[in-house]
């Protein structure tokens, strides 16, 4: 029997280094992050993969967390862990053995990228009116950043943040945001208990057959 992790392809950084850490070498499935636009969408990929999965595979580990419903109603046919949280930015905020479904904050966006590059609020601007045509560029611009104040940056230990390469560009990300840009700490704990096989209450941990609920994740 054998166990693979299904990921989110935005945190494909982070179960490198949590199974690096952890001496694992669990196969790792990646779902492209741009399925998190639609949870219904992320869901079918989701039972799609489960379907392709060899036999023998009898453990699903999962490294996202509920993101915007994806798991609901979710039944798989092999244990599946899931860490409980709301989605991959409080999974990455998780810095204790607490069960805290949620550790944002309102008015708050977070940069975890370990990479810069990967988080460019001006090529979003830049995309907005091709996916919502009819809504000029300037009422798209305030529907998506009116409600945010501050834009932080997870320190996780993983991303160089406090480089200048790095800071120039969180930097240029809040002046296109129009926020201030803040620090708040963050870790790869969750994970690393993850591929480790802690699975205290942070985990959802679902037999085969079990149809996975929100309220599987919030208590």
């Amino acid at each position: 029997m054998s166990t693979v992790i299904f990921s989110c392809s935005s945190l494909k950084d982070y179960v490198e280094a949590a199974q690096q850490e952890k001496h694992t070498d669990i196969p790792v499935i990646y779902l492209d992050r741009k399925y998190h636009v639609e949870p219904k969408l992320m869901r079918q990929k989701i039972l799609e993969e489960e379907q392709r999965l060899p036999e023998d595979v009898d453990t699903v580990l999962v490294a996202m967390g509920f993101c915007g419903g994806s798991w609901d109603q979710v039944t798989f046919s092999r244990k599946t862990v899931i860490p409980r949280v709301d989605d991959c930015i409080s999974l990455l905020l998780q810095k204790t053995d607490e069960y805290v479904p949620n550790l944002k904050e309102i008015g708050h966006m977070y940069m975890v990228e370990i990479n810069p590059d990967d988080f460019d609020m001006e090529r979003m601007c830049a995309d907005l009116p091709k996916e919502y045509e009819g809504i000029d560029a300037e009422e798209l611009y305030h529907m998506f950043f009116d409600n945010y104040r501050v834009l932080d940056i997870v320190d996780t230990g993983l991303n160089d943040c406090y480089s200048e390469e790095y800071v120039m560009k969180a930097q240029k990300n809040a002046d296109v945001m129009n926020v201030e840009l803040d620090y708040v700490e963050g870790s790869n704990h969750l994970l690393e208990k993850l591929v480790e096989g802690r699975w205290d209450d942070q985990f959802l941990v679902a037999e085969p057959g079990h149809l996975i609920r929100h309220g599987d994740f919030f208590e």
